[in-house]
């Protein structure tokens, strides 16, 4: 996954939960069984609904500008 973003005016509606089960059951019918991300050490918010949605931090798998904090969830 690169990127997640809601709007500023939608936030805190569960507007990012949705596109994220959206985007794990894509990713099931496309056979995948693991989805990994990074992120920053500042977007707080973003980690917090990773960490809620099952994701759990792992070792570094990308050398990203912005990566501070490297995350995966089996798809089971």
């Amino acid at each position: 996954m690169k990127r997640l973003f809601v709007a500023p005016a939608a936030r805190g509606c569960g507007l990012g939960a949705r596109l994220m089960g959206e985007l794990e059951g894509l990713a099931r019918e496309y056979g995948l069984s693991v989805l990994r991300l990074d992120t920053r050490h500042d977007l707080v918010e973003s980690r917090r609904l990773y960490a809620t949605l099952g994701y759990e931090e792992v070792p570094a798998f990308n050398e990203g500008r912005y990566a501070e904090h490297w995350l995966a969830k089996p798809l089971a």
